[in-house]
């Protein structure tokens, strides 16, 4: 199957990162290299992109498709979680923005042999990264109960978590395939919830894949390392496509963005609070009407932005 991505909110990440010829970025998502291919031809000549993705299948993909970039796109397989120790790695003191595009790639969920979607009936896998870590299959059938049905609550936001989490525990034998596992939830969904809010699995395969995956717990930890390895003046934009990752994104910018923790009444800031990062984005930046009707996958998306503070510079040599 051939690895396609039509990249969101493309113009408007592009002017987030202030792009310049013979800078150096970081894709820490780089899936099929739709931002990547755009994000080398502005920073030409003499740029460099390094692409990092957990999922193989992806990184000869992006190979392939940017293959006339050859000395500027350097592709690393590996989790964004590493962003740190994969820069230090190339010898990489500062860069002048970082993307990060989070989820799950259109790839993935249109391939049905990867097990992401309900769509289809095929094994039950939904691992970003193949060649480690637990399976969904594996996941689903040794968790107890309780905690399936947390799983499905916190990170599906699924109304009907605990008796979808009793049906899966209740199952005799080993649930395998996505067929099976959406024939549970449709059971343990009552029928006129059933036809509500699109198709009946969709949030506990988005909570699923999450665990899986471990996609929340490194959101913050990688953004922070971002921060940090940005020269000033320097950009992060970070796209998410639902409300639990733009929830942890908007705390992560706050908090690199700090703020002042002196008791009220103080004449003037005593306690320098003022963190690592400028956040750009009051609000994020939601795809247009035009590109939510060419790509429906983009309706969710959300950008936010912020940038390195020029004056952590200054503080050096005080």
């Amino acid at each position: 199957m051939e690895f396609s991505h039509r990249p969101v909110l493309l113009k408007e990440t592009l002017a987030a990162l202030k792009l310049r010829p013979g800078g150096t970025y970081i894709d820490a998502t780089v899936g099929g290299g739709g931002h990547a291919r755009a994000i080398l031809e502005a920073i030409q000549p003499g740029g460099t992109l390094i692409g990092i993705d957990r999922d193989g299948e992806a990184l000869e993909a992006a190979r392939k498709h940017l293959k006339d970039f050859d000395g500027s796109f350097v592709p690393v397989r590996d989790n964004f979680a590493n962003l740190k120790p994969v820069s230090l790695s190339l010898g990489l003191a500062e860069v002048d923005g970082i993307l990060f595009d989070l989820g799950v790639s259109s790839y993935q969920l249109d391939n049905p042999r990867r097990g992401f979607t309900y769509m289809h009936d095929a094994p039950l896998d939904m691992r970003m990264d193949q060649g480690e870590g637990v399976s969904a299959a594996d996941l689903v059938n040794s968790l107890p109960e309780r905690e399936l049905a947390r799983i499905i609550k916190s990170y599906g936001e699924e109304r009907w978590a605990r008796r979808i989490a009793r049906f899966v525990a209740s199952h005799s034998g080993r649930i395998e395939s996505t067929g099976e596992l959406v024939d549970l939830i449709k059971k343990a969904i009552p029928a006129r919830a059933r036809r509500e809010g699109g198709h009946p699995a969709r949030r506990t395969f988005q909570a699923i894949r999450i665990a899986v995956n471990q996609e929340l717990e490194n959101i913050g930890p990688a953004l922070t390392d971002g921060a940090e390895l940005l020269a000033p003046g320097g950009r992060l934009a970070v796209i998410t496509f639902h409300s639990l990752e733009d929830r942890l994104v908007k705390r992560a910018l706050a908090r690199l963005q700090g703020g002042c923790t002196c008791p009220p009444g103080m004449p003037a800031c005593g306690c320098d609070g003022q963190g690592i990062m400028q956040v750009i984005t009051r609000k994020p930046v939601l795809p247009s009407p035009q590109e939510v009707e060419k790509n429906n996958r983009a309706r969710s998306a959300k950008l936010r932005i912020a940038e390195k503070r020029q004056v952590l510079k200054e503080r050096v040599g005080e």
